[in-house]
């Protein structure tokens, strides 16, 4: 197995490094990939975000296992891969094996989802339940003592760049104020300078960033501007 990290090493990691910040390189250049991984890397990011989309769930395609790999060739750091797809039970070994250190499910393509997250976890790799801006929280109720961590979304998933949507702070706040939510909360979409902060103050731990990191001319103080706004 080519993971790095196994589950509690990697949830122990991360909540040491909050606010941690999580390069996306569905923004990145293609291209580049490995120059890419690895500037995002020594910019201090804490963690490679790979978006895995198959034309179904989201309408766009973007990576498979040969792209898994090579970002795990890359970097050192954790990589947490995003299954949205619609049959991520599938996949979720293979993904394993090719790198990941933690994987996300989306709550919208398996509504049941305890059963999932209980394998990945099994598998040694932390799991993430997400859900989308127009699904209600009582979505993930049951599955909740189930995952090492929340990915609220703030845009509609399938393609960078979009703005963000400020329903996540209310679920992001409501998971905060819970006493039985142990979870890491990550926030994906729209995440920049001035949106970090919000999300911050509403309890987020993780956040994904894209455009806001491989749109800009100098990774390392695109990074360190992203954390200095989450603290405040």
């Amino acid at each position: 197995m080519d993971s790095r990290f196994e589950r509690a090493e990697l949830s122990s990691q991360l909540r040491n490094q909050r606010p941690a910040i999580f390069a996306s390189i569905l923004a990145s250049d293609f291209g580049q990939l490995r120059r890419e991984v690895e500037a995002a890397e020594a910019a201090g990011a804490a963690a490679i975000h790979v978006d895995v989309m198959d034309g179904h769930f989201v309408p766009n395609i973007s990576f498979g296992i040969p792209i898994l790999e090579a970002v795990r060739r890359a970097t050192d750091l954790p990589v947490e891969v995003h299954l949205m797809i619609d049959n991520p039970a599938k996949y979720v070994e293979v993904f394993r094996r090719a790198g990941a250190d933690s994987l996300i499910i989306h709550v919208e393509a398996v509504p049941e989802p305890r059963p999932l997250l209980e394998r990945i976890r099994a598998l040694g790799a932390g799991a993430g339940l997400a859900l989308n801006p127009p699904t209600p929280l009582s979505a993930i109720e049951a599955s909740l003592p189930y995952c090492d961590a929340i990915l609220v979304m703030s845009v509609m998933p399938g393609f960078g760049g979009q703005e963000f949507e400020p329903v996540a702070l209310e679920k992001l706040r409501a998971l905060k104020s819970r006493a039985d939510v142990s979870a890491l909360l990550e926030v994906d979409g729209g995440v920049t300078v001035d949106t970090i902060g919000p999300c911050a103050a509403a309890g987020t731990d993780l956040f994904v960033a894209g455009t806001a990191i491989f749109h800009e001319d100098d990774y390392r103080t695109a990074v360190h501007d992203l954390r200095a706004a989450a603290k405040g």
